[in-house]
């Protein structure tokens, strides 16, 4: 019985096995003749071919051995992101369909960055996450004031994002302590800052934090530098410290009219520039436009970087607006924020929402002084202007009454039309096109 179940179809590798062993018995064959019946190979083209039909089969064999395991890469459970239980699987999906992907970075920083990323990775590991070191509050704040380090908060969440572990190592390394001394402390940022120490610097303790993670590709800090972000408000009033800005911003009734980094000088690393400058698409945002996203634009030779590459510069305004930075915004206006503070630079493509949210959330979010990023026609007008392309599409997605970015919907949209680009510019990449394209329409949505 258990010999019939073994004939029974599975994974079709049973056949390319035998298949393989009559081509090795051939090969046997082929040779005992040779040695045996003669001593002069040419004048004996009966053995002679049993021998190369044999290495035929060997080699064909092989070959469809190898494409009935990649079959298994293309299960539903594998291609929606969610573990199976088999290691083989998620191995080879890795190594072979995502290192085809395109080169991504993304520049940010925030919730928007770290909801981002979790799409992304699902169509391609070659992803660098540039992340904003600005944060004075929480946590991040007071490690960065304790231990003199840089804020640990984005990274750890950009980490996390592109990480491969169990739900419950995610869970911890996201827990936060409630009482004694740590109260407030989360269990991730301090497992940063214990590397740190360790480690000699901020950017190995992040490489190697990454490496026992087994993080999908790169996150960088944009600078290893001690930054400091101001704003002055249209009021004249000067705000020191990322997270004081909309509080003051608030308190004063007065909207920022441009930020600035102390000290002017910081430079970004050697290993971000490479990335930019190496990259099919580089994306800023999504995330809060004056402490998250325009921080990064403010270190040195970043914005050289991005004025020299070759790829896609994409923004993507965040779907809901936030009290004290972008109360009253439309798509445009975050675009002339982010050309404003980036005189020379050129945007290619905007992706905007157009979704809608139920009214029960609505009224949750306007409560705390926040509205749906509005999309009209005076904006489509001005990035017409402006020779930015728009693309749209239905890109909310609600958790826990929490309005975000559909990650999976965004990064099918990102993935695609660098594929398209790529395309364009070298047919030797249609290939690549249209097995990541695959990949894209047989992924789920959840």
């Amino acid at each position: 019985m258990k010999f019939i179940h073994w004939l029974r179809p599975g994974l079709k590798l049973k056949r390319w096995i035998f298949s393989g062993l009559v081509g090795i018995i051939m090969i046997a064959m082929s040779m005992a003749y040779y040695f045996v019946k003669t001593t002069n190979v040419f004048n004996n083209w009966v053995g002679l071919l049993i021998g190369v039909a044999g290495l035929f089969i060997v080699l064909f064999s092989m070959k469809n051995g190898i494409i009935s395991i990649l079959d298994l890469v293309y299960q539903p459970s594998t291609l929606s992101g969610k573990k199976d239980g088999n290691k083989l699987d998620k191995k080879i999906y890795d190594k072979k369909i995502l290192a085809r992907g395109p080169k991504v970075v993304v520049i940010g920083g925030g919730t928007g960055l770290s909801v981002l990323l979790r799409g992304l990775k699902l169509f391609t590991s070659n992803i660098t996450a540039i992340v904003t070191v600005a944060d004075d509050g929480g946590g991040s704040g007071k490690l960065r004031e304790d231990l003199g380090m840089l804020p640990p908060g984005d990274i750890r969440n950009c980490i996390l994002a592109l990480a491969d572990m169990e739900p419950t190592m995610e869970d911890l390394l996201q827990y936060r302590f409630e009482e004694g001394d740590l109260k407030g402390q989360n269990f991730g940022n301090l497992l940063i800052a214990s590397m740190n120490n360790i480690s000699g610097n901020f950017e190995e303790a992040i490489r190697r934090i990454s490496d026992v993670l087994a993080v999908t590709g790169k996150v960088l800090p944009v600078t290893l530098r001690d930054i400091t972000l101001y704003a002055k408000l249209e009021n004249g009033t000067v705000v020191k410290g990322e997270s004081n800005i909309p509080i003051k911003s608030l308190e004063e009734n007065s909207p920022i009219e441009k930020i600035f980094i102390k000290p002017k000088q910081a430079e970004t690393t050697k290993e971000a520039i490479d990335a930019i400058e190496d990259a099919d698409i580089v994306l800023l945002g999504p995330g809060s436009l004056y402490t998250s996203v325009i921080p990064n634009l403010l270190i040195k030779n970043i914005k050289e970087s991005l004025n020299k590459t070759n790829a896609i510069k994409v923004y993507i305004p965040n779907v809901m607006s936030q009290p004290g930075e972008t109360k009253g915004y439309t798509v445009s206006s975050y675009i002339e924020v982010l050309l404003d503070h980036w005189k020379d630079g050129a945007i290619d493509y905007v992706i905007a929402n157009t979704g809608k949210i139920d009214n029960n959330i609505r009224a949750k979010y306007e409560t705390e002084g926040a509205e749906i990023t509005k999309l009209t026609e005076e904006d489509v007008k001005r990035l017409e202007e402006l020779n930015i392309n728009l693309i749209t599409g239905d890109l909310i997605d609600i958790k826990k009454d929490y309005v975000r970015h559909d990650a999976v919907k965004l990064s099918k949209i990102i993935i695609d039309l660098v594929l398209q680009w790529k395309v364009g510019k070298d047919r030797s990449r249609i290939i690549d096109y249209f097995y990541i394209r695959d990949l894209i329409k047989k992924t789920r949505l959840r």
